[in-house]
């Protein structure tokens, strides 16, 4: 006789947690997630359907096989991983399973998925973040972004907090975690659906690039054009 596992029938998609990867499309139009092991090598969407990353055929998830999308039902456990050398740049995500899926001790590997939230951690210097930028290391046509705080990018390719979660699109929630508070912009007001920290972070980005544009033209002695001069 062949053992049968008995079958969940949810009212409601289950939710769980995992960490990724953000990525930024080459030409800056797209924005997703790698996974940080197995299927590392696949960036996904905010909703994406798994498939076997061996090439075989069968539908994902296999019992024979270990391919599917993976998460765990514990936030705190996903939160854990984020403790590891390899994985303080990632981000945590929540997620809905959706489609078939095989439940685990401490997790389920499933078919479907949309990502609902992504909680970006502080920038390498504990400073809350406020854009994802260039990581230094990507996919083919992906490049790799990571935590970074205003005064940090640099002049690195970087897409704020905002941006990421428009080009993601299907209503993806980015936040930062929590990090070295950062006083918000005065006389900023919500706007487009966007409230005061969204705001903050959008001109401490724009700020920083413009610190870094002067920073370039004092070093090549350029000098900025003088709206107010005569002629």
């Amino acid at each position: 006789m062949r053992l049968r596992l008995p079958e969940e029938r949810p009212t409601e998609p289950p939710t769980g947690y995992k960490i990724a990867h953000p990525m930024l499309s080459q030409d800056g139009t797209r924005a997703g997630f790698t996974g940080v092991s197995l299927g590392g090598a696949l960036p996904y969407g905010v909703l994406a359907d798994a498939s076997c990353v061996y090439g075989l055929r069968h539908r994902a998830p296999n019992r024979r096989c270990d391919c599917g999308f993976h998460c765990v039902h514990d936030r705190t456990a996903a939160e854990a991983l984020l403790c590891t050398a390899e994985h303080r740049a990632a981000v945590l995500l929540e997620v809905t399973v959706l489609g078939r899926y095989l439940r685990f001790e401490r997790g389920f590997r499933y078919a479907r998925q949309r990502v609902r939230t992504a909680t970006v951690g502080p920038c390498a210097c504990g400073t809350v973040a406020a854009a994802l930028a260039d990581a230094g290391w990507g996919r083919p046509g992906w490049r790799a972004l990571a935590p970074s705080c205003a005064g940090c990018l640099r002049g690195r390719t970087s897409v704020s907090l905002a941006g990421f979660a428009r080009l993601a699109g299907e209503r993806l929630r980015v936040v930062a975690a929590k990090g070295v508070s950062v006083a918000p912009v005065a006389g900023l007001a919500a706007a487009d659906g966007l409230g005061v920290p969204e705001l903050a972070a959008e001109a401490a980005l724009l700020q920083a690039r413009l610190d870094w544009f002067q920073a370039q033209l004092a070093r090549l002695g350029g000098r900025a054009p003088d709206s107010g001069e005569k002629g």
